[in-house]
């Protein structure tokens, strides 16, 4: 129940996830910090989300922790 009320503050505030998985990797959002083989996935494709990022209106205050397609 506080989480969510917190949630909610944070949202109205402008704070928002950034979308990582299945998405192509893009270094001003994400962090690459594994590579993987998937053969049916394009290259350069978001494979797993290790860690959330997050952006407050139009700033990253963390990027998010991804899993790479080579």
């Amino acid at each position: 129940m506080i989480y969510k009320s917190f949630c909610s503050a944070m949202e109205k505030e402008g704070l928002e996830e950034i979308e990582a998985e299945g998405k192509e990797f893009d270094p001003n959002f994400h962090h690459a910090v594994m590579q993987g083989q998937d053969g049916s996935k394009p290259s350069n494709t978001v494979l797993e989300e290790l860690q959330k990022g997050y952006m407050l209106k139009d700033r990253i205050l963390r990027p998010s922790m991804v899993k790479v397609n080579e």
